[in-house]
This record gives structure tokens, sequence and C-alpha cells, in this order.
């Protein structure tokens, strides 16, 4: 089969979008299929290369972070991918290469599936300085974009419930994105560890909970700082794994709060190979974000044995069970208690963290991968009984 993905967001760029295509692609390409990107470039100049077709852009930083927009330049390349005549075109993204991808499906009568990785109400602060209205525009362009596809992916049962509210007219099915189990789980000496201890100032003592991901408004990480001032003098690190626009303000509010290193460690964007090596070093996983489709940090998390405390999501059902590999917590007071015993109790942590090995394997690429093809070739056979090309 030949599967053309689409999205706005690519390599070298890292969140959970980029981590959800790479591993769709490693398991359509491992059982023998045909797989083309396209995405923006990070310039206004059009490359091609190992199948990723990465049109010119030209930066939109003041509507989201990191954000781009296409030129207008891109009928070539979408001539080669209709040439190409892709079987299914599979889109990751709602702005720039959607309309890309639906001129494309159109063209060849393919079938066009959409992945909904972003709930936009969460990020009204982005785009609108009311959060009422905010949120009318999100449900409104939701909406408007998914009814012109012919199937929606929503990562979890939280997303898909949202969606049937939303009043999305396609069938959306919930497939939830696999990780490589394998990369996470794999032995790490004592020796790396306490390397990388020393190497973040890290006092080899010191108890540590561990945030990896965007430092960005919605993930709600004033919470974990004030959380990490809870804990006085005690040996104690808050370890924030990542980058984003509100690092300055972070780092201004740990401060404010007294929370200077190594209570608090700022250690920046890590190299994709070494973020295991983060999740090892940590006691606990923690987050506070409440604006999560599936939150793949969570599950990396569980895949190398970390227990996670996260405030308590409808995405996390079947994910994080109380007691059994972390705990999702209501109040902030639970939250307190939960990660004071945790940290003091080791023999509970260490069975927490068997249980949050063990817990990961329903979460395999191969089970993704798997479970979109089943997709794919039902929405083929739907296509065909219209009329459309297969």
């Amino acid at each position: 089969m030949k599967i053309l993905i689409t999205s706005d967001w690519y390599t070298p760029a890292v969140n959970g979008v980029v981590a959800s295509i790479l591993a769709l692609r490693r398991q359509l390409e491992a059982r023998g299929h045909e797989v083309r990107v396209l995405t923006l470039s990070g310039t206004v100049h059009t490359t091609c290369e190992n199948g990723v077709y990465a049109v010119g852009s030209v930066d939109a930083g003041l509507i989201y972070p990191g954000a781009r927009l296409r030129s207008f330049a891109v009928g070539q390349t979408v001539r080669r991918l209709v040439e190409w005549k892709p079987d299914v075109v599979h889109s990751q993204c709602e702005f720039s290469t959607f309309f890309l991808a639906r001129h494309i499906a159109r063209a060849v009568g393919a079938p066009l599936i959409h992945t909904y990785h972003t709930v936009y109400e969460d990020y009204t602060h982005y785009f609108s300085p009311s959060r009422r209205w905010g949120r009318l525009l999100a449900r409104g362009f939701t909406r408007a974009i998914l009814g012109q596809c012919d199937g929606v992916i929503a990562p979890t049962e939280k997303v898909r419930a949202l969606l049937e509210d939303y009043g999305v007219k396609p069938p959306v099915a919930v497939i939830p994105t696999g990780i490589p189990l394998g990369r996470f789980a794999a032995p790490i000496s004592d020796e790396v560890l306490a390397g990388l201890h020393r190497k973040l100032g890290i006092p080899a003592e010191n108890r540590i909970l561990v945030y990896v991901g965007r430092l960005a408004k919605e993930k709600n990480l004033e919470e974990l700082l004030e959380c990490r001032a809870g804990f006085g003098q005690a040996p104690v690190t808050l370890l924030l794994v990542g980058d984003g626009p509100t690092r300055p303000a972070l780092e201004e509010r740990a401060a404010a709060l007294g929370l200077a290193a190594p209570a608090v460690v700022f250690a920046g964007m890590a190299a994709p190979e070494a973020v295991p090596l983060y999740y090892r070093l940590g006691d606990v996983f923690v987050s506070a974000s409440s604006s999560e489709t599936q939150g793949l940090t969570y599950l990396e998390a569980l895949a190398a044995g970390t227990p996670a405390v996260c405030r308590a999501d409808p995405c996390l059902a079947g994910v994080i069970e109380n007691g059994a590999n972390g705990w999702q917590y209501e109040t902030g007071r639970e939250r307190d208690e939960v990660l004071h015993r945790l940290l003091t109790d080791e023999p509970l942590r260490a069975r927490l963290a068997r249980g949050a090995a063990a817990g990961a394997a329903a979460f395999s690429e191969e089970a993704f991968g798997e479970k979109a093809l089943a997709l794919y070739e039902a929405q083929r056979a739907a296509k065909a009984r219209q009329g459309g090309a297969v």
C-alpha cells in the first residue's frame, strides 16, 4: 500500500505529533508498505529527501511558538505526489498541510484520514483574549476541518467523546499512539546515571521528580514549582527536561519561591537518544497538565519503569492506575501526600516501578501500526463502495 502522511510538524521538531508520525512510519514500513511524508521546510526552500517532501514555509511564531505557514510555491511537489497515487492520505495537522492532503486525496480518490492530536480549546491563550469565544472558535474550526475527512483517529476515548460533543460527522476510531518500548526499557548502567547526576549538579542523595516535555502555559508547570517549594529543604530535586516559551517566566517563578539549583534544575532540551536516561534518573515522573490528548511522555516514563504521579485526566484511563503504577491526583493535598509516600517508602516505589514497566506493554508501536492499517483497509473498502479509487 502507498501511504502519504502529512503534517506541519516533523523532525527535527520534538513533540507528540512528531513522535506519533515517526512511530507510525516505522511500523508501516516494517510491514512492507511505502510511506512518504509531506511537511513544511524550516526555510522558504522546498526539499525532498528519503521520502520526505518539505515544502517552503515562513515563520508564524506569533500564532504559536515554532509554527510555520507554507508558501504558495507548492504546485510541483503536489503534482509529484498526485502522480505517485497514494492509496491512503493520513493527515496529522489541521493547518497548512491539511489542505494539501485534502487536495491530493480528492485528486487520486483516496480516503482522507486525520488524527486529531490537539484539543485547541485548551490553547485559547495563544489566539483569543476571551477563553469563552476562543473555545467556541476552536469547536467550530475543528468541526469544519474534520467534516472534510473520511475518517478520524482519536488517541484516547477522552478525545473521541469530545469530538462527538463537537458534532463531528465522520466516524471516529480510538487508536492510541504506540511507543518503542525497548528504547525506554533498555538497561542503563549505574555509572551512566551517576554521570548524568554529576552533569546536572544534582547531589547523589537527592530524590528526583522528573518532568519531560514542553515548557508551555498549558502544561501548568507553575504547580510543580509550588509543589517542590512545599518540600522545603528536603533533598528533593524537581528536574524539568525540555524547553519552551514559558521557561523565562518559570525561572523567575522558581527564584521568587526561593528555589535555586539543585532544588529545581532546568535541563533544557535533551537529544532524543538521551531522553530515556532522564526518565530512568527520576524516582517519580510528575505532570500537572490537564491539556493532554494522550500523554506520550506518561507512557514513556512507565516504559522506563518510572512511576507517574499526574493530575487526574480522562485521557489517562487505563494508563495510570492508582497504587499499581502511579497515581492520578485530584487535589494538591492528595498530590503531596502521594509524593511524600513514594519518596520515603522505597519498597512501595519499587513495586510501582515494576507495575509501570509491566503496564506499558499494552502501548507498543506494533499494536499502533496494526490498528492503523486495519483502519486504512476499512476506509479503502468504504471508498470503493462509494465509487472511489482503491
